[in-house]
């Protein structure tokens, strides 16, 4: 039994096909004719942008128009300004074509596998599949696809990139391994939109499985059964067929309101990072958009997006939700998220360095901008402004005070916004967490950001693998301050929500509806389940799980208790 990361939930039963590396060995010559090799390199991004569409057109079919959307964005990729430039002034200094793309393209491999971020990181696996496809066109070698595997296929790749899981027939394919990617991924989220189980960063997966052989994967458990005997075999055959089932009763809660056994009713809302993510919380049955992390609009480009690109963004975001609830969180730039036009010197500790609100206040011209584009777009729906990596109440109070000046430059400007717009504080420093009855009198809402939270309650940095044992929501010290930030958020009548992950974990639910939770921001897929399992629990019978684990002195005695009820 081999353990990973389980990142696209079911039972698959199949056998082994062995995605092997594409041979693209070339010889690293120069060129006398740079103009002859600009053409041989334009007309294979021609020819790459109409393959791209038409997989793109595949993928809309067999999962939906946002997975399409990622190979899609390969087309923005290569089409960018700046890589296009790059790989074109590689051309004219001598290089061939092949050499140029395959010098640019593993420069911003590199950039973007420098990060913790695994968002960030996922770019990097955009730009090489955009390498590979490339540089079969400009070879004449024809590219890889896994479009012909037989019924019952379990598919072991080394990672599973946007431009292969196009071609897959999903009632074909049972399972996925891959060697790489997490569960934010986007091998990933294309197997949770094919609904195809999938367990991620198996190491040396294609070495350790034989072509052809049986193999069971749990993507639920995060768990890989080689050759599995007939025991095991009956046994996850049962598993598969439970999982399906309550696949099935989870359609019961769509359309449904979001409320505890006893009736109090909570908010359930997703998480996106651009605005037609949108679209994706609504067909997965959101209330809103609890967290609109807006620096993927300022990724992959040249330059800041002006005010106005902004405002047609968040307005894009709030025209989708109507008058559901979009709370957008202002730019939180730096740590593990690095924009190189912005010039962010390089610091020992950039998570406790020159980032988010930070950044911003030192900025103001960036910041006015983005501030003044939500305003403007709070008049096409209910917007709210969320402010990040707050540590003191100055920090809440200088950005109200930028709100309020530019409310007065609408006003000369007679354009209109929501002269009530709630402006609220992202709690996910323990600084955030100790001062936040003062918090709490200044701020509208409070959104408690468990991801950071646990990493700096704990002094933990999850990507690194001799210390992640101590990053979990159910340390005492999270738990504790969590229950904090509630209370004082009940105690002057503001409402609380939580946007990391840990607000759709079924264990920390009770916790949450005994601490009095009022909004949970979850992935977009996981919000039928997270609607399920709230019904689950009565404020009473919450209340009695979390006086006894509050009691309790380590995570191991809390996870142990909450995992048996």
């Amino acid at each position: 039994m081999l353990s990973a990361t389980g990142a696209s939930k079911g039972i698959g039963i199949g056998k082994v096909f062995i995605v092997k590396d594409q041979e693209l060995s070339f010889e690293q010559k120069t060129t006398e004719n740079p103009e002859e090799e600009i053409i041989r390199y334009k007309n294979a991004v021609e020819v790459f942008c109409k393959n791209t569409e038409k997989a793109a057109d595949r993928l809309k079919e067999s999962a939906s128009e946002k997975e399409a959307e990622i190979l899609m964005g390969h087309i923005l990729m290569i089409k960018d300004p700046y890589m296009n430039g790059e790989i074109k002034n590689k051309i004219e200094s001598g290089q061939s074509a092949e050499s140029a793309v395959d010098t640019v393209c593993n420069m911003f491999i590199t950039v973007f596998s420098s990060t913790d971020d695994e968002l960030t990181k996922q770019r990097a696996t955009d730009v090489a599949d955009i390498k590979t496809a490339l540089l079969c066109l400009l070879l004449g070698i024809e590219e890889k696809s896994i479009a012909d595997v037989p019924k019952g296929t379990i598919i072991v790749a080394k990672d599973l990139t946007p431009s292969m899981t196009a071609g897959i027939k999903k009632e074909n394919v049972e399972g996925i391994i891959t060697e790489t990617g997490g569960k934010t991924s986007h091998s990933a989220i294309l197997a949770r939109a094919l609904e195809i189980p999938a367990v991620l960063s198996l190491e040396n997966a294609c070495k350790i499985f034989s072509e052809g052989s049986q193999v069971i994967v749990d993507g639920t458990e995060g768990i890989v059964i080689k050759e599995p005997d007939e025991r095991q075999l009956s046994e996850y055959m049962k598993k598969r067929e439970i999982y399906l089932n309550e696949k099935e009763e989870l359609k019961k809660y769509i359309g449904k309101e979001t409320i505890t056994k006893d009736g109090i009713k909570v908010e359930l809302v997703g998480n996106i990072g651009k605005p037609d993510d949108a679209n994706n919380v609504l067909e997965c049955d959101g209330e809103g958009v609890g967290l609109f992390r807006t620096e993927f609009l300022f990724m992959d480009r040249e330059k800041a997006p002006t005010e106005e690109e902004q405002f047609e963004a968040y307005k894009k975001a709030a025209l989708i939700m109507k008058e559901k609830p979009v709370i957008i969180r202002t730019l939180d730039i730096g740590g593990d998220k690095d924009i190189p036009y912005m010039q962010l010197k390089k610091e020992e500790n950039p998570f406790l360095g020159f980032r988010a609100v930070r950044y911003c206040l030192k900025n103001q011209e960036l910041y006015h901008n983005q501030l003044k584009a939500i305003l403007r777009a709070s008049a096409y729906g209910n917007i709210k402004i969320m402010i990040p990596l707050v540590t003191c109440l100055n920090e809440l109070t200088e950005v109200k005070d930028m709100i309020l000046q530019i409310k007065s430059e609408l006003e000369n400007e007679n354009i209109s916004y929501n002269k009530n717009i709630e402006v609220g504080v992202m709690i996910e420093t323990p600084a955030a967490s100790l001062i936040a009855d003062i918090l709490a009198k200044e701020a509208d809402f409070f959104s408690i950001g468990t991801n950071d939270l646990t990493g700096y309650t704990m002094c933990v940095d999850r990507g690194n693998k001799n210390v992640s044992y101590l990053y979990s929501p159910f340390e005492p010290a999270v738990l504790r301050s969590i229950e904090h930030i509630i209370k004082c958020a009940k105690a002057k009548n503001i409402p609380v929500g939580m946007c990391g992950e840990a607000a759709s974990d079924p264990m920390l639910i009770p916790l949450l509806v005994s601490f009095g939770l009022d909004e949970y921001s979850v992935t977009p897929t996981s919000v039928l389940e997270t609607r399920k399992n709230i019904s689950n629990w009565s404020k009473a019978e919450a209340d009695k799980i979390a006086q006894t684990v509050m009691n309790f002195n380590t995570k191991n005695e809390i996870i142990e208790y909450l995992s048996k009820i």
